[in-house]
């Protein structure tokens, strides 16, 4: 796929910055570049608004969200925001979607919300959630450290009798757990690379909790819960500069139908809702849901399932207070969640999503083992074996391991502009599946003179009603159609009239029914007719215009 800048490797602010200051400067017709809040550390997190404003302003169009990089060290997502957005301008006026996409649609992008969570992981050997600031810190344990000057922080080990792992008998480059009846013997406990900070009980060695807890992706309305019932939630709802600025973006953005919300790692897509089962949303939506997830799988191989059902581990104390929860389940936005990157599929020991089993420690180290294998052929400098190190408070250990940060988190950088462009490939269809008004018909005939019957036909041309789900209807967010007829006197009918909502073809019923044959039970309510009778001189024009928040605006005249 033809794009402007390279995408094998990862962009660190200054780059991220140019570029976007390049797209905005270079295609001033097509792109807006706009600060969207000043983060605590001084950088911008940018918002990218995407359309041609010769055939109209932003918001009179269909619009689909796009973004990256909510978690500081899923760096993967920002880079597949970013390469849409240079694959569609590098590509307008060639390509044909390209073109047309932007013609009628509006595309926002804020590729990376954690900015300064992201800087840190970009430069620094740690590893940390959303924002690199305290969130109720506490001192005591092993914390983090690249003792080696790596610039890499891997596993330790440490030989001690009381060590629950071993070196495995079978492969000396893996460890096992240590059985029940294992008395003689090496042993050993296994931390993150790090130092010692003392904590009372100090004989009983713990990782140390991270300091920098916050969790973006937790502290949305929807679903927020405090410290105790969900960590790193925050003080409150939209607490963070960061996740309020992409709050009040969408909500100022009021034609957005559609979103895609960029993480890693897991080869999956996740779709709402994730604060209860799937069983209790609209079945028109789950149906919606899974369709436009198979696209995704189409192009990126990745397995889709509802976040609640499948995802959730644990569905009593269920994460929340989500984006894609919030877009879904306070605003009617059909949101997904897109897991970049399937390490463990690649290395042949995928993941079992949504399989609960009695053998999961089993299953989890085979994986681990199969993806440290995986690792050591295909992205051997980002492995190191066994090391001796003297440590300054436990003597001799051994630093090992792999570099997670670039193989589990996210991938080696010669895998990453493929996961960019099967990316890419998805948010073009599924921002093609938005609604899209049409004026289909728009006739005046005399019945007498100087009386004219006019009648037009508008209907939604989309995949998704103009209500994007019903959910927005139950939530009573949904806003009507609306149609206005200007030009000579309206005698019978109205000026402005609001005819509700307009189905898409998604809610028309299809299937081998009748003894196998292909059949339209009934086509969906996607168009509706109406009439006026108006008193008007030949020569004058009548116009139309209807317009939709979700669905753009179309207009017509005529010349009497």
């Amino acid at each position: 796929m033809k794009t402007t800048f390279k995408f094998d490797h990862y962009y660190k602010y200054d780059e991220l910055k140019n570029n976007l200051t390049y797209f905005a400067d270079t295609y001033p017709d097509l792109c807006m570049l706009e600060v969207n809040c000043v983060t605590p550390d001084g950088r911008n997190q940018y918002a990218v608004t995407l359309t041609n404003k010769k055939t109209g302003d932003a918001l009179s169009k269909p619009g689909w969200y796009l973004d990256g990089n909510i978690h500081a060290g899923e760096v993967t997502a920002a880079m597949c925001a970013m390469h849409t957005v240079d694959y569609l301008l590098t590509n307008y006026g060639t390509d044909d979607t390209c073109t047309k996409l932007l013609d009628e649609m509006t595309i926002y992008v804020i590729p990376r919300i954690a900015v300064d969570g992201a800087e840190t992981y970009l430069n620094t050997p740690y590893t940390l959630r959303s924002a690199n600031r305290d969130y109720l810190p506490e001192t005591g344990g092993i914390k983090e450290e690249d003792l080696d000057g790596d610039d890499v922080i891997r596993a330790m080990r440490i030989k001690t009798p009381y060590g629950a792992w071993k070196i495995d008998p079978d492969n000396g480059d893996t460890m096992c757990l240590r059985g029940p009846d294992e008395t003689e013997g090496d042993f050993y406990d296994i931390y993150p690379e790090g130092i010692l900070e003392h904590f009372d009980g100090e004989e009983n060695l713990k990782k140390k909790k991270a300091s920098w807890g916050l969790d973006f992706n937790r502290n949305f309305p929807m679903g927020w819960n405090p410290e105790y019932r969900q960590a790193g939630a925050g003080v409150y709802p939209l607490s963070n500069p960061e996740t309020k600025a992409v709050a009040d973006f969408i909500l100022a953005h009021p034609n957005i139908g559609g979103a895609a919300i960029g993480h890693t790692s897991g080869g999956i897509i996740l779709y709402p809702p994730g604060t209860r089962a799937a069983s209790t949303a609209p079945s028109n939506d789950i149906k919606v849901f899974k369709a436009i997830a198979e696209m995704g799988k189409q192009e990126l191989g990745y397995t889709p399932m509802n976040i609640f059902d499948s995802f959730m581990t644990d569905q009593v104390n269920f994460d929340s207070g989500a984006l894609d929860d919030w877009c879904y389940q306070n605003l009617g936005i059909p949101a997904y969640t897109m897991e970049f990157w399937d390490i463990a599929k690649r290395a042949g020991v995928p993941i079992e999503w949504g399989v609960r089993g009695t053998d999961e420690d089993k299953k989890a180290m085979e994986r681990f083992n199969g993806i440290m294998k995986w690792v050591k052929e295909h992205a051997p400098q980002y492995y190191q074996d066994w090391t001796p190190f003297e440590h300054p408070y436990f003597g001799t250990v051994e630093l090992g391991g792999f570099n997670i940060k670039r193989t589990q988190q996210n991938p080696p950088e010669e895998f990453l502009q493929e996961e960019c462009e099967h990316d890419t490939k998805f948010n073009i269809r599924f921002a093609k599946a938005m609604p899209h008004l049409h004026i289909e018909s728009f006739k005046a005939e005399e019945t007498e003179p100087g009386i004219y019957e006019v009648t037009a036909v508008v209907g939604n041309r989309g995949y998704l009603p103009t209500n994007l789900t019903d959910e927005a209807i139950k939530l009573k967010v949904n806003k009507p159609v609306k149609v206005n007829i200007t030009g000579g006197k309206i005698l019978s009918g109205k000026e402005n009239t609001e005819i509700g909502d307009l189905s898409g073809y998604s809610r028309t019923v299809t299937g081998p029914f009748a003894y196998g044959n292909l059949t339209t039970a009934f086509s969906a309510p996607a168009k509706k007719q109406l009439k006026w009778i108006i008193k008007a001189q030949p020569g004058e024009v009548l116009k139309i215009v209807c317009s939709q928040e979700k669905a753009g605006t179309a207009a017509a005249e005529i010349t009497l």
